[in-house]
C-alpha cells in the first residue's frame, strides 16, 4: 500500500471545528479535499475527533448525514444520536461496557441519544433501560 503524504495539521482542526456546527464549510472543504471525512484531530490528553463525531455530540443531523454519504466511518456515538436503535442494540449486546465508553470530550453515549432529540428517542429509552437495569 502506497504511503500518501499526512494531512495540513491546520485543515483538519478547521475541518473538525466547522463540522461542529457549519454544513456548508464542511461541504466546500470535503470537495477540495475528500480524504478529510475521517480525518481525525488531536484535542490532547487521549480526547481524539472525526468531524462525525464533532456533528455527533452537536446534534448536527445534517452534517452527520453527508458526511456518512461521503465515507465517514459511523461509530456507536454518531448511531445513537441519529437514532439508529438496532445498531446500538446490537453493538451493546457484544461489548456492553461501551454504554460508559466516553465519546469525544468525554461525552457519554447517553448524551448522544439526548442531542438527537424525537429521532433519536428510542434509543435515548433503551439506553436509559441499561443504565436503571446496571
Amino acid at each position: 500500500m502506497e504511503r500518501k503524504p499526512a494531512l495540513e495539521l491546520e485543515l483538519v482542526h478547521e475541518f473538525v471545528s466547522k463540522a461542529h456546527g457549519d454544513l456548508e464549510r464542511v461541504k466546500e472543504m470535503l470537495e477540495d479535499e475528500p480524504t478529510l471525512v475521517n480525518a481525525t484531530w488531536d484535542w490532547g490528553g487521549g480526547d481524539f475527533e472525526t468531524a462525525l463525531g464533532a456533528a455527533s455530540h452537536m446534534g448536527r443531523r445534517d452534517i452527520a448525514m453527508f458526511l456518512l454519504e461521503h465515507g465517514a466511518r459511523l461509530d456507536i456515538f454518531a448511531a445513537a444520536m441519529l437514532g439508529k436503535l438496532d445498531i446500538v442494540k446490537a453493538a451493546l449486546t457484544v461489548y456492553p461496557n461501551l454504554l460508559d465508553t466516553p465519546g469525544p470530550h468525554g461525552i457519554p453515549l447517553l448524551t448522544h441519544a439526548e442531542i438527537g432529540g424525537q429521532d433519536a428517542a428510542a434509543v435515548l429509552d433503551y439506553l436509559e433501560s441499561l443504565k436503571r437495569s446496571s
